[in-house]
């Protein structure tokens, strides 16, 4: 029975409605898990995603550009970033291009987090461990088509 069980719903009002609810039940289901994951270094979702980023670029990056890349758009990126600098995760310095602008970097503490949270990763991958790896590529394309505009 899938979703109406979980959710406790006997009907849907059509396939694509069941398919729209089960998308936002699956990622909240998703983030929960994730958020259990972070726990042990007391960051949120947002937080980690924020540290990946950081991580990943190859230069600072202002508060707009970390936005833009965040996961979770409606986030409030700069008080996210406030919070990893009380960590003492992440440093702001003042952009050396745009003396208007605040450019963010991680720290070693942050990388050594992100190593020590590496380690387990397969914690996070086994979390669709029920999914053989091509219905996993399949799931990707169909979700990935789902956020491309319609072709009307």
């Amino acid at each position: 029975m899938g979703i109406e069980k979980d959710i406790q719903q006997q009907q849907f009002r059509n396939e694509y409605q069941k398919a729209t609810v089960n998308i936002i039940f699956s990622a909240n289901w998703l983030t929960e898990q994730l958020k259990k994951f972070l726990q042990q270094e007391d960051i949120t979702p947002q937080q980690y995603n924020i540290l990946r980023i950081l991580k990943g670029s190859k230069k600072p990056l202002s508060t707009c550009l970390i936005r833009e890349r965040l996961l979770d758009k409606m986030s409030d990126t700069s008080r996210l970033v406030e919070r990893l600098q009380k960590k003492g995760l992440v440093e702001k310095k003042l952009c050396l291009e745009d003396k208007r602008l605040v450019d963010v970097l991680i720290t070693k503490k942050g990388l050594t987090m992100l190593d020590r949270l590496d380690v387990h990763n397969h914690q996070l991958d086994n979390i669709l461990n029920n999914l053989s790896n091509e219905e996993a590529v399949l799931l990707n394309q169909l979700l990935d088509k789902i956020r491309e505009p319609n072709q009307e």
